[in-house]
């Protein structure tokens, strides 16, 4: 009887720390923190430059140039005070960009369509296999003689130009109707914002995003210091073959402390202490029943929860590693240095899926 209830208490005490912790996985700010971002730059309330509402390229151009641009630097405050001691910062004038915004796009090869005795060319939707993969001077031209680079800037030929993963710290993005590569043709919202209001006028005119376009990625990083989140920013312009237009967003805040609280550090060291007891109890158990111990249901699921939770302890352990690698990166550059944060957002979702894989089976 009294084993029962010893063992009764002990799976209560592991599944209270374990919510305790996936609790304290996610803050009450980070909702916060999304919830103004998704205000302040899809830009809902106003009609013309909602990017919701986005429909044709031009709506597109008009989003980026009237309401996204604008908001990327820090400017006058409402009494035409100067934004004093606020460079990096958005226009939100509480978030540091960290290094720039980039603007990709995936493009897709033309090619003959399958009956020729209306239109000869058609443009399928994007796949790896018909990925644009060359690099083309402005206007989207091979091997025009007449166009001299002198007369555009080193942004908007590198816009033309085609550029690999590893020179552009990016990764395959998923979206909701198709998997993008993470190579592909890239702006930089850099230098002065007259300037890249400038070059993406001249972008609009050299039909950066034409027929060909299948998809167009905008990505970012933002520190709140004030509550000390990252958030990592995605925009996503997907084209389909059909003529249909779908704008998306992401906004992912990442906390990168592993323990933001003494009690989350307790309840962490006693849930280690937890999966270590149930792992020498599962290993005694795999011992005595050999392969007979793998045909039970529950003891699959055992194994699943003391594999999720090593998993998610070194995902801790990695999330930590890698924000002191960002912080030394900052105080190197002064945050004037490109960072990524996709990869870290997909760990993170796999975390949240680990923790919640836990809390759902050892609940039932």
């Amino acid at each position: 009887m009294w084993s029962i209830i010893r063992e009764f208490i002990i799976y209560a005490i592991f599944l209270a720390l374990l919510f305790v912790i996936a609790f304290l996985n996610g803050t009450q700010n980070s909702f916060y923190q999304t919830d103004h971002l998704q205000k302040y730059f899809l830009n809902t309330r106003q009609t013309d430059c909602d990017y919701i509402q986005i429909l044709t390229i031009d709506d597109y151009w008009n989003w980026l140039n009237n309401s996204f641009v604008d908001n990327l630097r820090a400017q006058e405050w409402y009494n035409d005070d100067q934004p004093i001691n606020l460079n990096g910062y958005i226009n939100d004038k509480t978030n540091r960009m960290i290094g720039w915004a980039t603007m990709r796009q995936l493009r897709s090869k033309s090619q003959l369509c399958s009956d020729q005795r209306i239109i000869s060319t058609c443009i399928n939707d994007y796949s790896l296999f018909n990925e644009e993969k060359d690099s083309f001077q402005p206007g989207w031209v091979i091997n025009q003689t007449s166009i001299e680079e002198e007369d555009y800037s080193s942004s908007i030929l590198k816009a033309f130009t085609y550029q690999s993963s590893k020179e552009l710290d990016t990764y395959a993005y998923v979206g909701d109707h198709g998997t993008y590569s993470a190579d592909g043709y890239v702006y930089e919202f850099r230098g002065r914002l007259s300037d890249i209001k400038s070059n993406l006028s001249k972008l609009h005119q050299l039909r950066w995003i034409d027929a060909n376009t299948r998809a167009v990625i905008i990505q970012f990083t933002l520190y709140n210091p004030n509550v000390a989140l990252f958030t990592s920013v995605t925009f996503l312009l997907e084209f389909l073959s059909a003529s249909g237009i779908y704008p998306s967003a992401r906004f992912e805040p990442l906390n990168f402390y592993v323990f933001t609280s003494l009690t989350q550090l307790i309840c962490t060291i006693i849930y280690i202490c937890f999966i270590i007891y149930f792992l020498i109890i599962e290993i005694k158990l795999l011992s005595k029943l050999q392969l007979k111990y793998f045909y039970e249901f529950w003891s699959l699921i055992q194994v699943g929860i003391i594999s999720c939770s090593i998993t998610s302890i070194i995902i801790y352990i990695w999330r930590f590693k890698e924000f002191s690698r960002l912080s030394s990166l900052f105080l190197e550059t002064n945050g004037y240095v490109y960072v990524n944060l996709q990869m870290i957002a997909y760990v993170d979702d796999v975390l949240t899926s680990l923790l919640g894989f836990c809390c759902f089976f050892w609940n039932n």
